[in-house]
């Protein structure tokens, strides 16, 4: 099925704790400098940061790192090691006097699920998996599982394991697109659907699906944002329910600009896009799958969160 490391220049970094009351990790998407991108949220309860910098209407159109991570909004704490390590590596928007590294951030739910509710990522391990992507070769493999953000992910309220799963497609002309999902959903990728009714008063738990779609084409933050937007489709596909008032389904969106589409006239540049769009869905609902098919999908009593292990 692929990896997002498929497209050239792309790089993931994992790191993750799963003993002694850990169960969380990051994930970290390293572009190559000059990567345009946009983000789209569609779930009711997201935990982000620096998303609203990846607007079209924004001054920055580029992304130094993306950070996918545990530990719902406390583990966006994380970022704050990413950006430290693009600092050091000269990677930013330039200012004077330096620069000033844009490293959007989010974040699945997954406290206490190894046992200890503090246990959540911090500063240094978002340092580390910033790293840990740099010192990747060029198309190397990228972990699956329960590794990274996607180790204490579960699926189907809480009745399976989720986790990081990746896809990827090459369209022709050289085009390439990928995308990584971390699969922490309220729903399931098969039958039967989680079921609700409107006589239940017990909340349902938090989730979220994180998904990461990259490309070597050339694209604007306009066109990176209605990528990721028709992206949310391959989410709707694979998991049933989704965007949920219980999710905080993301969508990030990087277009590396390697690979020209065909602009020349209007039509050729609908097509062009549309196709890619079409493409990146599809990637999307594959990456989960494959994250549900990594992490085993493996069955657990309510409340045993402290069995999960990386796998």
């Amino acid at each position: 099925m692929g990896t997002i490391t498929d497209v050239p220049g792309i790089r993931v970094g994992h790191v993750q704790k799963d003993t002694d009351g850990w169960l969380t990790g990051v994930t970290v998407v390293l572009p190559p400098p000059g990567t345009v991108g946009s983000v789209d949220v569609q779930g009711g309860g997201p935990a982000t940061h620096e998303t609203d910098a990846l607007d079209p209407t924004t001054l920055v159109g580029t992304v130094d790192a993306l950070v996918l991570t545990g530990g719902s909004a406390y583990g966006l704490a994380s970022a704050a090691g990413a950006q430290r390590w693009c600092e050091e590596n000269g990677r930013g928007f330039a200012v004077p006097g330096g620069v000033v590294p844009i490293v959007p951030a989010a974040a699945i739910f997954d406290l206490g699920r190894g046992g200890n509710f503090a246990a959540r990522p911090t500063p240094d391990m978002g340092y580390a998996a910033t790293a840990a992507a740099a010192a990747q070769k060029e198309g190397h493999d990228t972990g699956r599982g329960n590794v990274g953000a996607g180790t204490g992910a579960l699926i189907g309220r809480g009745q399976y394991k989720g986790g990081v799963g990746t896809a990827s497609a090459t369209l022709g002309k050289g085009v390439v697109v990928g995308a990584l999902a971390i699969v922490n959903a309220l729903g399931l990728p098969f039958e039967p659907a989680v079921q609700f009714s409107l006589e239940t008063t017990e909340p349902p738990p938090l989730n979220t699906t994180l998904v990461v779609v990259a490309t070597n084409a050339v694209l604007d933050v306009a066109e990176c944002k209605r990528t990721a937007s028709a992206s949310h489709a391959g989410i709707a596909r694979a998991l049933n329910p989704s965007h949920t008032l219980a999710d905080g389904d993301t969508v990030f969106c990087l277009a590396t600009g390697a690979v020209a589409l065909d602009r020349s006239d209007d039509a050729a540049r609908q097509v062009s896009l549309i196709t890619l769009q079409s493409a990146a869905a599809d990637v999307v609902r594959l990456a989960i799958l494959d994250g549900v098919a990594a992490a085993g999908a493996v069955s657990t009593p309510a409340g045993e969160y402290g069995a999960y292990r990386t796998a």
